[in-house]
């Protein structure tokens, strides 16, 4: 197990964790096409965790990064809308909302790695 993948399975397990203690602000940012975004955050939760966890058993550490890049790109429409309704988020500066979208490049690039043999 190498201090990457540990703490990559960590921050998935912790932003999993996360969606059901602040379940409400989660919410806050489904798009509003979605519906029953509560059960959709917790989805996504429980996706994450599982994820996380995934990574870190080794004959399952393949398909959960896999999931993990599905999950990504599936979050994405919630990350813009996030952005888009920066008046919900004034205590966040705008362009931050917006440097987040690009951040997932990398998110998406560290589960790749763990993709391969």
């Amino acid at each position: 197990m190498t201090p990457a993948r540990l703490l990559y399975a960590a921050i998935f397990i912790v932003a999993g964790i996360l969606h059901f203690v602040f379940t409400p602000i989660y919410m806050k940012i489904m798009p509003p096409y979605l519906s029953d975004p509560r059960l959709l955050v917790q989805i996504s939760g429980v996706a994450e965790i599982a994820g996380g966890v995934g990574l870190l058993y080794p004959p399952t550490r393949m398909a959960a990064a896999w999931g993990i890049i599905a999950l990504l790109l599936c979050v994405m429409p919630a990350n813009i809308q996030m952005a888009l309704d920066h008046a919900s988020w004034a205590q966040i500066p705008q362009w931050a909302l917006w440097a987040r979208l690009p951040l997932q490049v990398p998110l998406v690039w560290w589960a790749w790695v763990y993709t391969r043999r």
